[in-house]
């Protein structure tokens, strides 16, 4: 007589948890193009199917994985916030987010990858983006009420550039020498604040 034996029910301490530091690190190593759910359930040393107790899919796992990263840099971006010089916290939000971008490619790729676009799909990943430009937007129109949105998008996006260009390796050979680099994020936001400044006059 053969008898079936009742399998276990699947147990992991904290599953959420491991898959989603599992999936960063897959996603250091092969980038947002090359991750699959059987990748990180590998990298967590759990079975195939055990993500799906937590994510449907392999996006609802990334959509995570970008909220957190962009909770990581509202936090960065929120301490250097109580700078009171409003001139100096807006280079400080611009070096530090830079640091943060180089310091995870990765994730940065991935916070501002497709994913984004859907971003009305998640709202936990809507409310972290918001918030992380919120705290430029909120230091330009403390430095500039009139100009503060146009500040805080150009300011961004110089930022956003040269965490690219630095990310890709673009600046790499170039005849700037290591003091210019070095340098490159608190200028790129000095542009933008005598720009703004020659426009308001």
């Amino acid at each position: 007589m053969n008898m079936k034996i009742p399998t276990k029910p699947y147990h992991h301490g904290n599953l959420r948890e491991s898959l989603l530091a599992a999936a960063e690190a897959v996603l250091a190593e092969r980038g947002a193009q090359g991750i699959t759910l059987r990748d990180v359930a590998k990298a967590a040393g759990v079975s195939h199917a055990a993500p799906y107790h937590h994510f449907a899919s392999l996006n609802d796992l990334l959509a995570v994985v970008a909220e957190r990263a962009f909770t990581t840099l509202g936090d960065a971006l929120e301490q250097v916030s109580a700078e009171p010089d409003t001139g100096e916290r807006l280079l400080k939000i611009n070096d530090t987010y830079v640091a943060c971008a180089c310091a995870q490619p990765a994730q940065f790729r991935l916070m501002f990858g497709p994913l984004l676009t859907r971003k009305a799909d998640y709202p936990a990943l809507k409310a972290a983006a918001e918030r992380a430009f919120g705290c430029v937007l909120a230091a330009a129109n403390a430095h500039d009420a009139k100009h503060g949105p146009v500040l805080a998008l150009t300011g961004w996006s110089l930022a956003h550039g040269l965490s690219n260009l630095l990310i890709d390796g673009a600046l790499e050979g170039l005849p700037l020498g290591q003091d210019a680099l070095a340098s490159a994020p608190r200028l790129a936001r000095q542009l933008a604040l005598r720009a703004l400044g020659r426009k308001a006059s």
